[in-house]
């Protein structure tokens, strides 16, 4: 059984004592943690020993809502400038001439992204499959980068013949979505601790399938226990759409439809009322915030005080490469600390709230979101929301899921009396070493798993053809 050793390192655990060890380490071995605390009462020797001297180690990142396809669309023209319907149906007939090379290559560019970016986990919303295209070829792509995914096997069945919003050229029947779901739950779902591929059952929107589809795959994830998930509550034309066709707001509608529960998340949820928070956290439910891309399509801002003051589950997802055009997992949790200041103003809010600050030492207002809390969505928050308790924090007999960066070095020059601040405040930089299951994913800021100068030809060819004269 391999063993590595960290050491002195400031580590970040994230448990439930917030440690932060400014000469801390970790012992792992056969890829789970089995010492944290300071080097000093760590073994001596190891099958492979780092020394993480002037490094910040944090808890590996856990995105929760991607499309990893859409690397190969990133910053199309007639789609920079839209809201969501009219930069969806701009970019459907693009995507509708996807392959399953496509597929493949697109997962590796956006899993190398998010590696270097501090993700160690990463779920995705695969949820069209033109020209033979398979979720198959996303998680054979996956494994070879070495990243734990939750691999959705998305599907969209409303086409605009029957009142959707897609092409019909991009849906499938429900019967196939169904049998394919089953068939992807029993040859990949890996529900033990440790696991490297998680299914999830995705119809798209409810703009795109029917309800009887997303009744049948409720029933179907619930057979199987695995977890569902979809886009809910986005835009303002959703909730019109919605109350149009279905008679209800978007929340409501998703109760008349089985999808509420502790194994359902969502997508953005940006447009629900109290009410609708409230049942949120009655029935378990979570939210995958996406602050980047709720900007990039002037969706809105999620209520993610209001959320959070409530229990409801949070994390965060840095959504499609061409509604964020980035895969920067950490550049992530800074702006959504940043967004939330924006919103909440003075009247701010803080997981760990702070106390107000006597006359003469500030403003005079309680905490706003602070790095801590960033973060904390981007760990405990995320592993909480996919119900896994094997990752989310440093601690014994977790996943050995980290990464580490350099702090010496100009980006945080200045900062170094709050490392951990200083990764979140200061622009968000690549990584030094991402660690998954005791494996490194990045070393000396180079990824070990992936040829990125041969991934980045193939990419850029890929996007070349996908797009053609545009």
């Amino acid at each position: 059984m391999p063993t590595l050793l960290i050491k002195h390192a400031h580590l970040v655990t994230m448990d439930d004592h917030q440690q932060e060890i400014p000469e801390g380490g970790l012992f792992i071995r056969d890829g789970f943690i089995e010492q944290v605390g300071p080097t000093s009462e760590l073994p001596t020797t190891a099958d492979e020993i780092l020394d993480l001297r002037g490094h910040i180690v944090l808890p590996g990142l856990i995105n929760i809502h991607h499309h990893y396809y859409q690397t190969l669309t990133r910053a199309v023209p007639a789609a920079q400038d839209a809201n969501l319907f009219n930069w969806l149906k701009t970019l459907y007939p693009i995507w509708a001439r996807m392959t399953p090379d496509d597929i493949f290559i697109s997962t590796q560019m956006a899993l190398s992204e998010l590696a270097l970016s501090g993700c160690t986990t990463a779920s995705d919303h695969l949820y069209l499959f033109p020209n033979g295209s398979r979720l198959d070829d996303e998680i054979a792509a996956a494994k070879e980068t070495g990243v734990r995914i939750q691999a959705s096997r998305g599907s969209m069945s409303l086409g605009e013949s029957k009142g959707g919003l897609p092409p019909d050229s991009v849906v499938d029947s429900e019967e196939h979505i169904l049998k394919d779901s089953q068939r992807l739950i029993e040859a990949y779902h890996d529900p033990k601790p440790g696991s490297f591929v998680q299914i999830v059952l995705a119809p798209c929107s409810p703009f795109s399938v029917t309800g009887e589809l997303m009744r049948e795959s409720a029933k179907l994830a619930r057979e199987y226990g695995v977890h569902l998930h979809t886009h809910l509550a986005e835009t303002e034309d959703e909730e019109a759409f919605c109350l149009q066709k279905f008679g209800h707001r978007p929340v409501g509608y998703m109760q008349a439809v089985d999808w509420v529960g502790e194994d359902v998340w969502f997508a953005h949820a940006v447009y629900v009322n109290e009410a609708e928070v409230k049942t949120f956290a009655e029935h378990g439910c979570g939210v995958a915030h996406c602050p980047t891309s709720n900007m990039r399509l002037a969706s809105g801002i999620a209520p993610i005080r209001e959320y959070l003051a409530l229990g409801v589950k949070v994390g965060l997802g840095v959504d499609g490469s061409a509604s964020n055009d980035s895969s920067h997992m950490l550049g992530e949790v800074r702006q959504a600390m940043l967004l939330a200041r924006l919103k909440e103003g003075i009247t701010g809010f803080s997981l760990t709230p702070s106390p107000i600050p006597k006359s003469g030492e500030g403003l005079g207002v309680r905490a706003l979101m602070t790095a801590r809390d960033a973060l904390r969505l981007a760990t405990r928050g995320g592993a909480a929301v996919l119900g896994r308790s094997d990752i989310g924090s440093l601690e014994v007999g977790k996943c050995a899921d980290f990464f580490a960066i350099n702090l010496n070095c100009l980006d945080y020059a200045g900062a170094l009396h709050d490392p951990l601040a200083a990764t979140i405040f200061c622009q968000p930089v690549k990584v030094d070493f991402t660690v998954v299951g005791g494996k490194f994913v990045v070393k000396d800021g180079q990824l070990v798993t992936i040829e990125i100068g041969k991934l980045i030809e193939k990419h850029n060819k890929a996007a070349k053809q996908l797009l053609g004269n545009l």
